[in-house]
């Protein structure tokens, strides 16, 4: 007999809403990026996901709406992208599907890497209208990440549905964290097959 599960959550690791508590508004993107690329690093010293994380900011004031961090591994479902849950959960907060619903507010997606294929394909949906990122595409796939077939003029794909791009901010300090996942022999979850633990 066929079942399956009729309700599907996950969890978001427990010392999160702690670490959101110590956000101050701010309009500045390198201290919007600074908090989301600390909450990365605090999600690989925990051991509670993969060293990504990003944030719906609202564009105008700074408040932040909502924090998330890579689960992939931690709850076992492959589209738990920090972006996917930080959009999920500023959606479930504010109430509805489309971020971009009410013309008045504005609202921005800040991540510690340049979004994946899947990530990137869920944002022209998302409703927000800034991305902003910190390392790169090329960054992710140098530590064995399997960015997907993003199309190389990803930025100006945005652009032409109205979402504004900004690269580069604090894109060191992210590239780090990337390099401490390595380092503490994160594991590296591919499809098919291809997942490995770095050396």
């Amino acid at each position: 007999m066929f079942t399956q599960p009729s309700n599907i959550s996950f969890t978001l690791p427990g010392w999160l809403e702690e670490y959101a508590r110590g956000y101050r508004a701010t309009t500045s993107l390198p201290e919007q990026m600074a908090f989301v690329v600390g909450a990365s690093r605090k999600n690989v010293l925990e051991k509670s996901g993969g060293p990504f994380a990003a944030a719906i900011f609202n564009s105008d004031n700074g408040e932040l709406i909502s924090l998330g961090v890579n689960r992939v591994t931690t709850e076992g479902i492959s589209i738990l992208h920090a972006e996917m849950v930080a959009v999920a959960i500023a959606q479930r907060k504010l109430g509805h599907y489309d971020l971009g619903h009410d013309p008045a507010t504005g609202y921005s997606l800040v991540t510690s890497t340049e979004p994946c294929a899947m990530c990137y394909g869920a944002i022209p949906w998302s409703g927000v209208r800034r991305v902003v990122t910190a390392a790169r595409d090329s960054d992710a796939r140098a530590v064995g990440f399997d960015e997907g077939p993003k199309p190389g003029d990803w930025i100006a794909g945005l652009e032409k549905r109205g979402i504004g791009v900004v690269t580069g901010i604090e894109e060191e300090k992210a590239r780090e964290v990337l390099r401490l996942y390595r380092q503490m022999h994160g594991k590296i979850y591919n499809a098919r097959g291809r997942d490995n633990v770095n050396p």
